[in-house]
């Protein structure tokens, strides 16, 4: 046992990288532990529920961290970074699946986003399943400012940062689709007499 042992779970995300940068295969292994599942839920409710698309989307965004480090800027924080990454990784997504859909009509294959289970007897998982059902209908902005700021408990000012937009944007985004949202899915609210 060596006596300077490094504390990696005491480590800050940033430190971590450029721990990573350096070759750590343990400083990798913590970010990893920290960011996976976070992220995994991001692909989710961006993608739709398949979860082989999931794992690889996840796979593919830590392999970049580990082949191009470098391109962590250390003026950021960690997880703006790698939101932003996750955000391009979705929009070239998006492309790939517009590509073949063009190249390959579906002749009448299920759309992934309207699978339901029609055994789920919870209101409440219901209503998450509706929810982003119809968040997935929305533009890609607003989608990524919902999942961040009431999935991933993000601040104003760090989906700012990660969109790359103005704090006063990021509000009003979140104020229309929540809007939205609650006009979309009134038969959930419990104040509404049915």
């Amino acid at each position: 046992m060596a006596l300077f042992q490094r504390k990696y779970e005491n480590m800050s995300d940033e430190e971590l990288m450029l721990a990573i940068r350096s070759g750590d295969e343990k400083a990798f292994k913590t970010l990893y532990d920290r960011y996976s599942l976070k992220l995994a839920r991001y692909f989710y409710c961006r993608l739709g529920p398949d979860q082989m698309v999931v794992e690889d989307m996840v796979q593919n965004l830590f392999l970049k961290i580990i082949d191009k480090p470098h391109l962590f800027d250390s003026d950021r924080r960690f997880a703006t970074w790698v939101y932003s990454v996750a955000m391009n990784m979705c929009k070239n997504e998006y492309r790939r699946r517009e590509r073949r859909s063009v190249e390959q009509p579906r002749n009448g294959a299920e759309d992934f986003s309207r699978q339901e289970n029609p055994e789920a007897s919870l209101d409440g998982k219901l209503f998450s399943e509706e929810l982003y059902r119809r968040l997935r209908r929305m533009d890609a902005e607003k989608q990524n400012t919902f999942i961040l700021r009431f999935q991933h408990h993000m601040s104003l000012s760090e989906i700012s940062e990660a969109m790359g937009c103005s704090i006063g944007t990021v509000k009003s985004r979140l104020f229309y689709t929540v809007r939205a949202l609650a006009d979309q899915l009134q038969e959930y609210d419990p104040n509404v007499r049915k």
